[in-house]
């Protein structure tokens, strides 16, 4: 059954936690959003506030998707820029399936629907996203239209002896 995804929600104490708890899921799983496993809510929990703040101050949006129970199983945060030249592109920041809806189409759904989303913010022509090096990220974006535009080598320090590329990929809109 496909995710029903909803942009701009309301963000209730559910859905707040619902988020954390798929993060805090994902990054356990082995997923590169940010940290690496083993996590706790606690250890999550601090950025997630600071993207709840960035979506009231108007710099982020989300875009959420809820599987077949009403259980949040994937997330994204679109978030503007806000260098006057730069506003014709937005980032797509901390995307993520929920473990047990690997292998299912979830996450092409999910890019599908951030492009959805981002097609309607005003003057945006294109999306831009980093993804971790090593693990073939770049080639489902790629898969999903995406263009790597650049890449730093050694850029992310998973731990010691262990740097990974950090890719930058790009979605033109227009």
């Amino acid at each position: 059954m496909p995710l029903t995804f909803t942009f701009d929600p309301v963000v209730t104490p559910a859905l707040r936690d619902g988020v954390l708890d798929l993060w805090v899921d994902v990054t356990n799983a082995g997923g590169a959003v940010g940290f690496v496993p083993p996590v706790t809510r606690e250890d999550i929990r601090p950025n997630l506030v600071r993207q709840l703040v960035s979506m009231t101050e108007e710099r982020s949006r989300l875009l959420v998707g809820h599987d077949e129970e009403g259980r949040v199983a994937a997330t994204a945060f679109l978030t503007l820029n806000t260098h006057q030249l730069m506003t014709h592109w937005i980032w797509l920041y901390t995307v993520m399936v929920h473990p047990r809806h690997q292998g299912r189409g979830y996450g092409r759904d999910l890019l599908a629907a951030a492009e959805r989303a981002a097609r309607t913010l005003d003057g945006v022509e294109a999306i831009r996203l980093t993804c971790r090096g090593g693990l073939g990220l770049e080639r489902f974006y790629a898969s999903c239209g995406y263009k790597e535009v650049g890449r730093v080598p050694d850029a992310i320090r998973v731990a010691p002896g262990d740097d990974r590329d950090d890719v930058v990929m790009l979605l033109p809109l227009t």
